[in-house]
């Protein structure tokens, strides 16, 4: 039996029913345009203010004294300010360097092992775990580095330069010894749960390596690690440096490239992967080859928004880097970050002098590097999808 059609819509419900979707879709509209509109009006802002750094008869700093290696804007009676931005831009990509090769192993590891092989009952309680740390505020996290973490490793150098070796030797042996198991005995211990099973043993070499750290110091470094790499190297070691920053800054991006990283390898259709392993290749083949260049353009945007987030991170650099425009590649050694310097000097300058439109000009620099990079991101992010659909399409 066919079924009536149902009845029409009268004509006054019709018309309320256009006219609100024309008033979403102009709200959508509006808010992306106002968003554009904003975010150009900000750059215009600051290019307004630097002008008069170069332009007109009020031009009173040249391009070279911008590249000089000394940043001193309040000096003493009589010497003159020194106002070089390079240990600044300097600083900047140091801390973003050091932080993204701690962050992005992590979060492209765990994203990795969270899509594809973890099992879904543990994935549903640990992702939105992780995925909750994005929110915790960055002046809390460098609290934590600057009077926490920095004093504990002054004082057991040796222990966490002994943490740092064997940890990740430690996963890779017991990656190693889990292949020697009998089956019955690696099906109790699947690859699914690693990260529980492997947190007895990794707290084990934690525990051992803490232990052992002061008789190897006594034994290969003569007691006192920090003056037998001044002795030796000749790096100095400050408390506040940046290691520390590194690892308190990738502790703030990992859950951030982790959550955009995870959603690319989960929207990979399961059937690719499948088809891979069903013509001969290895679970780790099939990932390599098939699943993270399916996946590439959203992990590459993770690891993007990642170091944008690195590059103007100010909270955590401001507490835990000792704020010293030092131009070195010493890991070992503080630094000082453009967007921590405008935090810190900016309500001291004078509104309109050289020293205010130079901070100004950091802002601008800083506003310019994150809209380069993102803008980059995006292209290339939209082209390497373009070309995996064709590659799609053909096959």
């Amino acid at each position: 039996m066919i079924e009536p059609l149902p009845p029409r819509p009268e004509p006054r419900r019709q018309w309320y029913r256009r006219l609100r979707d024309r008033l979403a879709t102009l709200l959508i509209t509006a808010g992306g345009v106002g968003v554009v509109v904003a975010v150009l009006a900000i750059g215009v802002f600051l290019a307004l203010e630097v002008a008069p750094l170069f332009l007109g008869a009020e031009a009173s700093v040249g391009w070279r004294e911008l590249w000089q290696g000394r940043w001193q804007p309040g000096t003493l009676p009589g010497e003159a300010p020194a106002y070089g931005m390079l240990p600044l831009a300097w600083g900047t990509l140091k801390a973003a360097f050091w932080a993204l090769l701690f962050a992005i192993p992590l979060a492209l590891g765990a994203a990795i092992h969270s899509a594809l092989y973890m099992p879904p009952r543990l994935r549903s309680r640990l992702k939105p775990t992780l995925e909750m740390m994005e929110a915790m505020p960055g002046v809390v996290v460098g609290f934590v580095a600057g009077l926490v973490l920095a004093p504990w490793v002054e004082r057991h150098l040796a222990g966490a330069l002994a943490l740092a070796l064997l940890l990740p030797a430690g996963m890779l042996l017991a990656g190693l010894a889990w292949t020697w198991l009998p089956p019955g005995l690696r099906r109790r211990l699947a690859p699914g749960w690693a990260g529980l099973w492997l947190m007895p043993w990794l707290a084990l070499l934690a525990a051992l390596s803490l232990w052992l750290s002061p008789a190897l110091e006594a034994l290969l470094f003569g007691g006192d690690l920090r003056h037998w790499l001044d002795a030796r190297f000749g790096l100095d070691y400050a408390a506040r440096n940046a290691l520390i920053v590194g690892l308190a800054m990738g502790f703030a991006v990992i859950p951030g490239i982790y959550a955009l990283a995870e959603d690319a390898l989960t929207g990979v259709p399961a059937s690719l992967g499948e088809g891979a392993q069903a013509l001969g290749a290895t679970r780790w083949q099939s990932l390599w080859r098939v699943v993270l260049p399916a996946a590439a353009p959203g992990v590459f945007s993770a690891v993007m928004i990642g170091a944008g987030r690195a590059v103007g991170e100010t909270m955590i650099v401001l507490m835990a880097s000792g704020n010293t425009a030092l131009m070195t590649l010493s890991p070992l050694e503080g630094m000082r970050s453009m967007s921590a310097t405008i935090a810190i000097e900016l309500p001291e300058a004078v509104p309109g002098g050289v020293h205010y439109r130079l901070l100004f000009l950091a802002a601008l620099a800083l506003f310019a590097f994150t809209f380069l990079v993102n803008t980059l991101a995006e292209l290339v992010r939209a082209r390497l999808r373009r070309r995996y659909r064709r590659l799609g399409a053909a096959s």
